[in-house]
């Protein structure tokens, strides 16, 4: 039979697992020889068994009765005992901090005899003992018996008025808790429970079935804390900070948990317990005023804050109570912190000599890096807020608000700041998203092409603001209370709250991004993200390049620590002007007139190659062939067929109409696209593969080192790659150049015949964008705001498969292409980018799967630097 209870004196604090973070903690401190209460904690196996039978687990009753009946020896009296009542605590505990989710019952033990009792311990103090009644009944009535805590804080707030909690007299206290015993009956048409074992029996119940309440289970999914974990529930012998003047309750860190500095930090609140202080319905004092109230605890709580630092190398969070002048310990953890904070003290401890560059790297992650890297709106700045979205890419960005990609374009060049505001954009919108500060959308989600675009460019972007009409005719929006924005008048928009802001909002640059662009060490926080990404590149296996499409891109990119790029989207270097040469290729009637528009689009293509390798001198960059079905490049049929309808239309407008229609497609993901193309559009792909060879040459003649990659987009059968590569190589050849050839891994059949396709390919790249619509069989664009919310409240997502590898799914298909691709060709260069490339959970996958590289945007290439080492770090320390 398992053992379902441990007392405080046995248990570490590496036992989180089982006993919970609380308890084990606990239990760590208790052997440290810190004045903990003495207590008992049961495990997270028990609440996982009660959950799934709805009933206590066989012994369980028995251990707990025979804990409980060890403590009441250790203290000298029993569970209530009307005279010299033992009074007791229970409290959840998970292995993962869950702040404020889950339940406490302070008191447990307490009823109309052992209210008596308790005054008598605390020397004829009445008032504190039916204080402490009335708060068991209160916490019992709402963890337990599910009562609404309005129906008790409304009676409470009669009684007490204008005054403080403390002010409320004893006998006022006694009227309060018959009251509260009316609302219980009222409410469960039953008395309250008098009977302490049966008090605490409930309690722990309650507990457990709070691992299951909504905010809980709101919480865990959105901090992807695994649902089948379970709570550990701790009973401690109760310490009163309520017993007057001289007691009191406090939280306290061992430094700032929002800088890192050291120092003294924290709240002490006298004559109270500590839900007050976590409630917040009284003033607290700093913790430092705690020297002139206490000056002998205040020392010794100083002391056990260095103990505790020192011995857990990190920040503690801790809770302490002083009752009568003793000083007692009821819970420590390694405390939250911000991202600036946590970069801070990493490198602090190991100046301390507390840690080495290694665990300083663990320490921090690639979401605490990239939050540091956003620029923000000034705390204490006015503003006037006018509209909420969802916050689809963080930072902070002003501007005049445009309302057309091209009038974004036309501003930003003669250096004005502009917000490009769409009801939703579309690639045509992606110039003017590059000239924008940022992007606000009335339509979309978390994973629109506005909000996917922005993240990849590290572009500020509010999505789906549903309060906004927006008329792009019209050149404005209007937002609630009849606001109207129009195009020139200047808004805010934050990306990591989704607030829209009227007006001028200051903005505080980001020193990290400076970093990164320039190297220079601007303060202390920069100078610890530097020791940190430095440390990280040493020790990293996996390496890490960019999806850059431009030549500044990639230069950016490489000033960020990319080691080349891992995709080169083709397709965006038809845009624009280029759009017509594309035009004349997909209405050239015969041979001849399909190969004039190649020879036209070829040194275009060419050139852009050129300036690209150049800014990559020295390391590879993978260039995806065309990928998209042609019919993108098209005007859409609504506004070509109005213009033929309304005679408006030219004759090239005609021959347009009837090239829409003729490749128009239902399921164009699932069209004539990628390597399709490449063999159904006889020169296409011949084209583009001369343009990189011709750029290659050029860039050996003129003394640089380029290394281009060719990658086939779609395939999904080795013949389709043996046709394209037989046909690029016969060029390369021709030219005299090199380059590897390779495909992308991004529908399942792909796959699944890895083995085969590898035959052919010298490197796979999983586009894992389309990789995972194919698996999920749904196009992103239309199912992401239909019913993914609805699916994130189920619980079918815990988080969008778009923002991070679907590991059971994707990931299975993207092992299985590994396993197998590296059995046919031993070294089969590896590497994924698609959007997942800079999602910190997903490099961890990659590096798992022994992927050569990721890649992503250039602003997320430092957090898959620092992703890609805490992988290998804690793989080598046999850790996930």
């Amino acid at each position: 039979m398992p053992k379902f209870v441990y007392d405080f004196t046995e248990g570490n604090k590496d036992l989180k697992d089982l006993l919970g973070g609380k308890g084990a903690n606990l239990a760590e401190m208790t052997n440290l020889g810190l004045p903990v209460p003495p207590g008992f904690t049961i495990t997270t196996e028990a609440c996982r068994a009660y959950l799934s039978r709805g009933v206590l687990p066989d012994g369980l009753d028995e251990e707990i009765t025979r804990h409980l009946t060890a403590l009441e020896e250790k203290m000298g009296k029993r569970l209530g005992q009307p005279d010299d009542p033992l009074l007791v605590s229970v409290r959840s505990g998970a292995k993962f901090s869950m702040p404020g989710m889950m339940e406490t019952v302070l008191n447990i033990g307490l009823n109309d005899e052992s209210v008596h009792g308790l005054a008598k311990q605390a020397g004829g103090d009445e008032r504190f003992a039916w204080d402490s009644y009335r708060r068991l009944i209160q916490m019992f009535g709402k963890t337990v018996l599910g009562i609404g805590d309005g129906r008790f804080e409304e009676e409470f707030d009669r009684v007490k008025g204008s005054r403080q909690d403390y002010e409320v007299t004893a006998d006022e206290l006694r009227g309060i808790v018959e009251t509260f015993k009316d609302i219980v009956r009222q409410e469960t048409g039953g008395d309250f429970p008098t009977d302490p074992r049966e008090q605490m029996d409930m309690a722990i119940k309650a507990v457990f079935e709070s691992w299951n309440a909504p905010r809980a289970v709101l919480y865990r999914r959105q901090e992807r804390i695994p649902a089948d974990l379970g709570t550990a529930v701790t009973v401690c012998t109760m310490v009163f900070g309520n017993c007057g003047m001289d007691s009191g309750t406090g939280v306290a860190f061992t430094r700032d948990p929002g800088s890192g500095r050291q120092g003294v930090y924290g709240d002490y609140l006298q004559n109270a317990q500590g839900e007050d202080v976590v409630a917040g319905i009284r003033n607290t004092l700093p913790l430092q005023r705690l020297e002139e109230i206490d000056p002998a605890s205040y020392r010794e709580l100083l002391s056990i804050m260095e103990k505790l630092e020192n011995h857990y190398r990190d920040l503690c969070d801790i809770e302490f109570t002083i009752e009568r002048g003793k000083l007692w310990m009821l819970q420590t953890r390694v405390g939250k912190r911000t991202p600036a904070a946590a970069f801070r003290i990493a490198t602090q401890l190991v100046d301390q000599g507390l840690i080495d560059m290694d665990e300083a790297v663990r320490r921090v992650n690639g979401e605490q890096l990239a939050n540091l890297m956003f620029p923000r709106f000034d705390d204490g700045a006015e503003k006037t807020l006018i509209a909420t979205g969802m916050n689809a890419s963080p930072g902070a960005a002003v501007g005049k608000a445009v309302f057309s990609s091209e009038r974004a374009v036309e501003l930003a060049a003669r250096g004005e700041d502009v917000i490009l505001v769409r009801r939703e954009t579309n690639p045509d919108d992606l110039g003017g998203m590059i000239a924008a500060r940022g992007v606000l959308t009335s339509r979309g989600g978390k994973t629109s092409h506005a909000a996917v675009v922005a993240r990849g460019m590290g572009k500020t972007c509010v999505c789906g603001a549903e309060e906004l009409d927006v008329s792009p005719a019209e050149h404005r929006f209007t937002a609630p209370g009849g606001i109207v924005v129009n195009e020139g008048d200047v808004i805010s928009i934050d990306g990591t709250t989704g607030a829209v802001y009227l007006g001028e909002v200051p903005v505080v640059d980001s020193p990290v991004v400076e970093y990164f662009e320039t190297g220079a060490v601007a303060d202390e926080l920069v100078g610890a993200v530097d020791r940190v990404m430095k440390h990280a590149d040493r020790v990293r296996r996996m390496g890490v390049r960019a999806n850059a499409d431009t030549p500044d891109d990639a230069a950016r990119a490489r000033r960020f620590g990319a080691q080349g790029i891992g995709l080169c989207r083709t397709e965006h270097m038809f845009l624009g002007e280029r759009r017509r040469l594309v035009e004349d290729l997909i209405l050239a009637e015969d041979d001849e007139g399909r190969r004039a528009a190649l020879e036209a689009l070829q040194p275009l293509q060419e050139a852009d190659f050129i300036e690209i390798l150049a800014a990559m001198d020295g390391l590879p960059v993978t260039i995806r062939l065309l990928d998209p079905p042609l019919h993108e490049f098209l005007p859409d049929m609504v506004d070509l067929s109005v213009k033929v309808a309304t005679g408006e239309g030219t004759e090239k407008d005609e021959a347009l109409l009837a090239a829409v229609k003729r490749l128009h497609e239902q399921n164009p993901m699932l069209g004539l696209r990628g390597v399709r193309l490449g063999l159904v559009v006889p020169g296409l792909f011949a084209m583009q593969v001369r343009a990189i060879a011709r750029a290659t040459k050029a860039r050996r003649d003129a003394g640089g080192d380029p290394r281009p990659e060719i990658m086939i987009p779609l395939v999904g059968a080795v013949q389709e790659l043996e046709l394209v590569r037989e046909e690029a190589e016969a060029i390369l050849r021709e030219v005299g150049v090199d380059a590897l050839v390779g495909t992308m891994i991004e529908v399942p059949r792909a796959a699944l015949t890895a083995g085969q396709i590898a035959e052919a390919a010298e490197f796979f790249s999983f586009g894992t964008n389309d990789l995972t619509q194919m698996t999920w069989g749904f196009s992103r664009d239309d199912v992401e705001a239909a019913f993914f919310p609805a699916y994130m409240d189920l619980g079918v997502f815990g988080v969008s498969p778009f923002e991070t590898l679907d590991r059971d799914g994707v990931g299975r298909l993207m092992r299985l292409a590994v396993e197998e691709g590296r059995k046919t060709r031993p070294g089969l260069k590896l590497g994924i980018c698609g959007e997942h490339g800079g999602d910190p959970e997903s490099v961890r996958f990659c590096h798992g799967i022994g992927l050569d590289y990721v890649s992503c945007s250039p602003f997320r290439v430092p957090v898959a630097r620092l992703e890609a080492a805490r992988a290998a770090l804690f793989e080598g320390r046999g850790a996930g």
